[in-house]
C-alpha cells in the first residue's frame, strides 16, 4: 500500500456492531500459557509482539496489523517434540503504516524481532478499512446525490464494503473496495432492502471514492423479512409445540486432554484457530492397539471462493476469496448452545488480534461434542446355521462420533466447518452453508410481470422485488497427510470395465488399474462420476503382516463441483486450481493457502495452480493434498429469508491401515 490513510483499530465484532447495530460478542483476552509448540498465540504473546516491535522502533502511532500468526516451528522439530521439552515461540505479523507493508518475524522466546521486511501484494483487509470505506462512500457528494434521487439520506442507509477482485482495469496501483448500500433494516434481516444499481469504488490508499456508479433507480423492497420468531409469527403461524428430540450425555463426555492434545476413543489431535483458516487440526493420530500411528500432520481450510453469475455492472466483480481477503478465523462467531451445538458440548474460546495488534477473545468459537444418532457402527444378523426356535439377536455395536465444529459469519453467509472423527478410523470433513442469500433489487413483483424474464436471467425471484443471483461455493482444504510417517505416495486406482474371454458365463466385470503419479502435473485429478477412481495416500516404506502398505483414501462423497467458468476468466485465473478438484504438492512450509500469500487483488501468480505448474516430484516424500469441494447454488424461494443449512463434505477413510475393522472393539450395549 502506498497511501497514508489511518484506519481505526477495531475487531471483527466492532465491525458487526457498527454496521448491524448488534451487541458486542467479544471480551478482552484472558492470559494463558502455551503447553504445545503448535498452540495459538496467547493474548499475552500478541501483546508481546506489539511491544517488541514498538521497542525496536518499527511501529508508529498509525501502525495496523493485518495478521499476526504463530510462526510454527519446523515440522521435524514438532514431530520430535516431547512433553517437557521447549521449542522457540515465534510469531509472524503483517503490518502497514505510512504507505508501506512489512512482514515482521518476532522471536518471543528471545524477546526480539528477527526480521522486518517490506513486502509487495495486498494483505488481508483491515477491519477498520471496512468502516472507513463506508464513511468515505457516504461522504462523497455523488453518493449523497444518488441517494437523494431515491428519497434517502446517508443517515438512512448502511453500506457493505466488498472486495472487487482483479480484472486488469482500474486496479493498478490502488487498493480498492466496492461499496454498495442498503436501506436501514426495519427488522432483524439487514439484507432485505438493497439499493440496487448504486455503489462507490473506494481507493483505500488515497481515502477517496474514485467513482460512484449509478445505473438507475430501482424500487427498494418494503418488506422487512425478519427472521426472529416473533417476526416469523407475524407473517405465518408457528408450528404447534412438540416434544423435543435431543442429544444428551448425562454421564459426562469421554474427551480427555493429554500433553496439549485432545484424546477421544482411538483418536488424538491438536487444535487451534488462526485468523485466515479458522480451525487448524494438527498431529492427528489413531491408536492401533497400544500404538499411536500418524494419519495427518495438519488439516485446515485453505480458501473459499464464491463467484456470482450476474454480468450486471453492480455484480460481475463479486467473486470473493473469503478466507484470503477477509479471514475465516477473524469472523468466527460464538456458537449457541442447543442450536449450533448440543447443550453438553465443550466450548472453547479463541484469541485473535485486533487491527492495533492487541488481543480480543471470541467466546465459544469452537465446540467439541460426542453424538450418537442411533446408527450402528456395524451389524450382522446370522441367518445361516441357526438351529432351534431361539435365534440370537443381531450382532452389532452402536456408533458414536466426535465433532469439532466452528462457524464463521462471512457477511450474509454463515459457514459451519466440521471435523468428524469416527470409531472405524475415518474422518469426515463437512461444510454447512446457511445464512441469507445476497439479494438484488428488481422491479418485478411476480413472475407474471413483463420485467420478470429479464430480471431473472441470472437469478431467481425469491420475494417481491428481490432476486437472488446464481453463484458457486468452492472450499479448498489443505491436507498434510502423513500416513505412518512423512514419506508417502499418491495413487489413483481407476475402475475400468474388463471384457471376459469367450466361453465365460459373464461378459464383463470391473477391474482396478493402479497408477502412481510421480510429479505434481500428473497428480492433478479431475473427479468425475463417468471416470470412477479411488484416491489413495499410502506409505510404501511400511508393510502390514499381509504385505499391504498402509494408506488413507479420499472419498469425495458427491461433493465435487466442476467449474462452469472459462480458464481465462479473471476470477478463475486467481483460483486456477478449480479445474482439478484434487492436487498434490511436495510439502513446503510457506505453501499453506491455495489463494497464495496475499489473496486480495491477486493475479494468481502465487497460488496452488502456479505451484503445481512447477511439476515437482512427489513420489515417496512428504506430500500435501489439496481438495476442493462445494456446490453451484441455483437459488430458490425456499432459501429465503434464511437458507436451510446445506451440508456437503468428504471422508478420509483408512485403506489397509488397520489389520481389521477397528470398530470391532467397541463395547456392546448393556
Amino acid at each position: 500500500m502506498n497511501g497514508s490513510t489511518n484506519w481505526p483499530a477495531v475487531s471483527a465484532w466492532c465491525v458487526v456492531v457498527a454496521i448491524l447495530s448488534l451487541s458486542p460478542l467479544a471480551a478482552p483476552a484472558q492470559q494463558a500459557q502455551p503447553t504445545h509448540p503448535l498452540d495459538a498465540l496467547t493474548g499475552a504473546e500478541l501483546h508481546q509482539v506489539k511491544a517488541i516491535l514498538q521497542a525496536e522502533g518499527k511501529l508508529g502511532p498509525a501502525a495496523r496489523f493485518h495478521t499476526v500468526d504463530l510462526d510454527e516451528p519446523d515440522k521435524a522439530a514438532v514431530i520430535a517434540w516431547r512433553p517437557g521439552a521447549s521449542l522457540p515461540r515465534r510469531a509472524v505479523a503483517v503490518v502497514s503504516e505510512a504507505g508501506t507493508v512489512h512482514q515482521a518475524a518476532v522471536d518471543l522466546s528471545a524477546g526480539r524481532a528477527t526480521a522486518w521486511q517490506e513486502v509487495t501484494g495486498e494483505p488481508a483487509l483491515l477491519l477498520g478499512e471496512l468502516i472507513g470505506a463506508t464513511d468515505i462512500a457516504l461522504a462523497d457528494p455523488r453518493m449523497v446525490q444518488a441517494l437523494a434521487k431515491r428519497g434517502l439520506s446517508p443517515a438512512q442507509v448502511f453500506c457493505l464494503p466488498l472486495t472487487s477482485g482483479n480484472f486488469g482495469r482500474e486496479e493498478q496501483g490502488r487498493r480498492l473496495l466496492k461499496v454498495p448500500c442498503y436501506a436501514k433494516p426495519k427488522a432483524s434481516n439487514v439484507w432485505a432492502r438493497p439499493i440496487e444499481g448504486l455503489f462507490a469504488t473506494v481507493d483505500l490508499r488515497t481515502g477517496k471514492a474514485i467513482d460512484v456508479t449509478d445505473t438507475g433507480v430501482v424500487p427498494i423492497s418494503t418488506d422487512p423479512w425478519g427472521y426472529e420468531e416473533a417476526e416469523v409469527a407475524a407473517r405465518s403461524a408457528l408450528r404447534p409445540e412438540t416434544s423435543a428430540a435431543s442429544l444428551s450425555q448425562p454421564g459426562g463426555d469421554n474427551i480427555a486432554s493429554e500433553d496439549g492434545r485432545f484424546v477421544w476413543d482411538i483418536w488424538r489431535f491438536h487444535l487451534r484457530a488462526d485468523m485466515r483458516p479458522g480451525t487448524v487440526l494438527s498431529m492427528v493420530e489413531a491408536r492401533d492397539g497400544a500404538r499411536w500411528r500418524s494419519v495427518a500432520y495438519q488439516m485446515h481450510l485453505s480458501e473459499i471462493f464464491v463467484p456470482y453469475m450476474d454480468p450486471d455492472q453492480s455484480w460481475y466483480w463479486r467473486a470473493f476469496m473469503d478466507s484470503g481477503e477477509y479471514g475465516f478465523g477473524s469472523f468466527l462467531s460464538p456458537l449457541r448452545k442447543g442450536v449450533d451445538c448440543p447443550p453438553y458440548a465443550r466450548f472453547l474460546n479463541v484469541t485473535m488480534p485486533q487491527d492495533d495488534g492487541e488481543p480480543i477473545r471470541i467466546a465459544n468459537a469452537i465446540c467439541l461434542f460426542e453424538r450418537s444418532i442411533g446408527d450402528p457402527a456395524w451389524r450382522h444378523y446370522e441367518l445361516v446355521g441357526l438351529a432351534g426356535q431361539n435365534p440370537k439377536p443381531p450382532a452389532g455395536r452402536p456408533a458414536s462420533e466426535l465433532v469439532v465444529r466452528s462457524a464463521a459469519a462471512m457477511g450474509n453467509y454463515d459457514y459451519l466447518v466440521d471435523y468428524v472423527f469416527h470409531q472405524d478410523g475415518s474422518i469426515r470433513i463437512a461444510v454447512g452453508a446457511t445464512g441469507v442469500d445476497a439479494t438484488k433489487g428488481v422491479a418485478s413483483q411476480s413472475m407474471k410481470d413483463a420485467t420478470a424474464a429479464a430480471d431473472t436471467r441470472h437469478g431467481t425471484l425469491i420475494a417481491p422485488g428481490l432476486v437472488a443471483p446464481f453463484h458457486s461455493h468452492y472450499f479448498n482444504f489443505r491436507l498434510d497427510l502423513d500416513v505412518d510417517g512423512t514419506a508417502n505416495d499418491f495413487m489413483r486406482e481407476h475402475l475400468v470395465q474388463q471384457a471376459l474371454p469367450k466361453g465365460s458365463p459373464r461378459r464383463s466385470l470391473f477391474a482396478v488399474t493402479p497408477e502412481m503419479p510421480a510429479t505434481e502435473q500428473a497428480a492433478r485429478s479431475r473427479i468425475e462420476s463417468g471416470s470412477p477412481a479411488l484416491y489413495h495416500f499410502a506409505n510404501h516404506n511400511v508393510e502390514s503382516a499381509l504385505g499391504h502398505h498402509p494408506g488413507y483414501m479420499l472419498m469425495p462423497e458427491g461433493s465435487t463441483v466442476h467449474p462452469m467458468l472459462a480458464a481465462d476468466d479473471p476470477p478463475v485465473r486467481r483460483n486456477s486450481y478449480l479445474h482439478y478438484q484434487l492436487s498434490v504438492t511436495p510439502y513446503a512450509r510457506d505453501e499453506r493457502f491455495a489463494g497464495g500469500r496475499f489473496a486480495m487483488m491477486s493475479d494468481g501468480s502465487d497460488s496452488l495452480g502456479a505451484w503445481t505448474a512447477r511439476d515437482r516430484p512427489i513420489a515417496n516424500r512428504d506430500i500435501v493434498a489439496w481438495y476442493t469441494l462445494g456446490f453451484h447454488h441455483v437459488t430458490r424461494m425456499e432459501d429465503w429469508p434464511v437458507m436451510p443449512i446445506h451440508w456437503f463434505g468428504f471422508t478420509l477413510m483408512p485403506h489397509n491401515f488397520f489389520a481389521t475393522n477397528p470398530a470391532m472393539t467397541i463395547r456392546d450395549v448393556k
